[in-house]
This record gives structure tokens, C-alpha cells and sequence, in this order.
């Protein structure tokens, strides 16, 4: 996940309440790796959004206008982080001040949910200083995707909260997003998730195609995101325990040398062998850039790994850095079927 696009294209990316109702979190264990987890409290209208910025910044107001206009349409409240249109650098702030800013948002009574302004680069450098314990004790929805995939991944392994995978604040809030995120989030669903299949003019289905990469199903705990900040932060304590889970991966910008590097890192850091399912999204404007005699395409260097393996996998899922975005919730046991192309939640994300 190159810096620079995201620099270029800004939108490209448990609840707490109060003491006198306080609802302990529900820690439950799943039955496929016996990793205890959290799930977050279900949103209801009137309820409060927290807006963060733990990575790239933004620097024109209309973005933080359109945002809070589409959570209030959505009938809830909408508060800022107190940093939130800070700059360091390409940074929303420093690294403390992001920190200050995500952990403020978790033990805020007022707040209910929080989502992440957007991604591009820097999540990874807060990850020493979020306050797990704080987290545990207020288990919130906690939303967004690229960057804050380091996030995602650091907050599930530290406390066991589900959280998700979906669009960010400045994101293109749709009807196809706009329905998984309302269905899981506000209404509580399990839902199964399946890229459209409308054909418009067209004899057959021309765009969203999934491609079957090993038939078969597979149930596991859904884990993954940026695949390119999922591997910057390998040797780290901010991963889980990839048995029995199924992975998802996206990214963009990225040469597809770089993604058979990263594909092979995950190789040798036995990653792949742990995992019961594959799942990949979009590689949004991954080409082989100057790759002199040639190059392996995208397609190859994914069936390289993921074949032998010999597990149930599928690509062209709908997440990624496009405008048609599920919710996904990391943590969460589910099955896919990849001849179907479909993800089917076995159990909701929310109480």
C-alpha cells in the first residue's frame, strides 16, 4: 500500500455507556480456536459516532463536512476527536496525540462507536501506545479499512474485540455499503455476503467477478485487511493466532512484484499454513510497473501460494479500496464457499 496514493486520493483510504447502566461486556469463546472474544453493543439512532484520525491526515474541510452529514443522516450524533485535523507531517497529529485521541474515544461515555477518518499510513506507530485495558473495559464498534488494518489486528489480539473492516468516514456511503454496514452494525444480522450480479446491458456478469482459486467451503474466524500492513507488522505481538482462521486480504498501488514479496513473506512466516480458508478482495491499480523482462500477473502470483495449499479460496470479494464495500467483522466465525464467492456470517458481530 503505497503512501503516495493515498496522499493523492484522500478518500481512498462494545459500547460504553453510563455507570448507572453499565452492562459488563460479553466475553464469549469460540468454538473453532477457543480465543475468547468481545463482541460491541449494536448501534440504535440517536446513538453517538466517534470520528479518529490515527493515520494520514486530510487537509480540506469539505471531507470532515460530508462525513458528519452522512452519520447524522443515518440518524446518529457525530463527535470529532479532539486532534483530529491535527497535521505532523503527512501524520493527523503525533503519534501521542492519535494515541490520546482513539483511547479518549474508548472510555468516552458519550461516545458509542468510533470510525477512523481514514487510512494511509501511520497506524502502525500507535500500536505501543493504545490503552488495551481501557479497550477491554469498554468494548465499542470500532470501523475502517487500509491502514487501519494495524488496528484491527492489535485490538483483537490484545482484548479479543470484534471489529470491523469496512468503509471509512470519507468513504463513498452507498446503498451497496450502506447495507452491510446498517445490517451488521445496526440491526445486528448475520448476513451472507455476495458481490452483486447485476448484468446491465451485458449478456453475462462483466464486472465484481469472482474467480474461484480451490473449490470447496470452509468454516474458520474471519482475520485479515491491507495485506501490505498486515505484513509490516510480522514479528510483532500485534498478530493473532492464525489457526483455523480465514484470511482476507486487499490493497492498492502496489507492483506485483511487491505483492508476490509480501505473499511470500506470509509464506515463511506460516501464516499460510494455518489458515482454513482465502478470501481476496481488490488490488485497486496493482500493475507490474517497470518490470523490464516481464511480469508474473496478479492472478499468477496469488495461485503460486494459495493453491497448494489445497483450502478453499476465492478472489474478487467486494472489500478493498472501491466504492462497493462490505463489512467485515475480524473475529468472527463464518464459512465461505468459493465456487459461490459468498461469506457467510455464523453467528452476528454485535449483541
Amino acid at each position: 500500500m503505497e503512501r503516495r496514493n493515498f496522499l493523492r486520493n484522500l478518500g481512498s483510504g462494545g459500547l460504553a455507556i453510563t455507570l448507572s447502566s453499565f452492562i459488563p461486556p460479553l466475553n464469549l469463546t469460540s468454538t473453532l480456536n477457543d480465543e475468547k472474544f468481545l463482541l460491541p453493543k449494536h448501534l440504535s439512532a440517536g446513538d453517538t459516532i466517534g470520528i479518529v484520525s490515527p493515520a494520514s491526515a486530510i487537509f480540506e474541510t469539505e471531507p470532515y463536512e460530508i462525513a458528519v452529514e452522512t452519520f447524522e443522516a443515518m440518524g446518529l450524533k457525530v463527535k470529532l476527536g479532539k486532534y483530529v485535523s491535527n497535521r505532523y507531517g503527512h501524520l493527523a497529529g503525533t503519534d501521542d496525540e492519535r494515541a490520546m485521541e482513539l483511547n479518549d474515544m474508548f472510555i468516552d461515555p458519550e461516545v458509542n462507536a468510533i470510525i477512523a477518518l481514514r487510512g494511509g499510513s501511520g497506524a502502525a506507530r500507535i500500536l505501543d501506545k493504545i490503552d488495551y485495558e481501557a479497550i477491554s473495559k469498554n468494548p465499542k464498534i470500532f470501523i475502517g479499512y487500509s491502514d487501519i488494518t494495524a488496528l484491527h489486528l492489535a485490538i483483537y489480539t490484545k482484548t479479543g474485540l470484534v471489529t470491523f473492516h469496512g468503509p471509512l468516514a470519507v468513504s463513498t456511503w452507498n446503498k451497496f455499503s450502506y447495507s452491510y454496514f446498517k445490517r451488521i452494525l445496526f440491526d445486528g444480522e448475520a448476513i451472507l455476503m455476495e458481490n452483486p450480479n447485476e448484468i446491465g446491458d451485458n449478456l453475462t456478469q462483466v464486472s465484481d467477478r469472482i474467480r474461484t482459486i480451490y473449490p470447496g467451503k470452509a468454516s474458520g474466524v474471519l482475520m485479515g485487511g491491507n495485506l501490505s500492513v498486515l505484513t509490516g507488522i510480522m514479528g510483532s505481538q500485534y498478530l493473532p493466532n492464525w489457526e483455523n482462521k480465514i484470511i482476507y486480504l486487499e490493497d492498492i498501488g502496489e507492483k506485483i512484484y511487491a505483492v508476490d514479496r509480501m505473499m511470500s513473506q506470509l509464506k515463511l512466516g506460516g501464516v499460510l499454513d494455518k489458515i482454513s480458508g482465502f478470501v481476496f478482495g481488490k488490488c485497486t491499480d496493482c500493475d507490474p510497473g517497470g518490470a523490464g523482462y516481464g511480469s508474473l500477473t496478479l492472478e499468477e502470483v496469488i495461485d503460486y501460494y494459495i493453491k497448494p495449499l489445497k483450502i478453499p479460496a476465492y478472489s474478487g470479494a467486494m472489500f478493498g479500496h472501491i466504492k462497493d464495500n462490505f463489512t467485515i467483522p475480524n473475529g468472527i466465525e463464518a464459512e465461505i464457499d468459493a465456487e459461490k464467492g459468498t461469506i457467510k456470517m455464523l453467528t452476528p458481530a454485535v449483541t
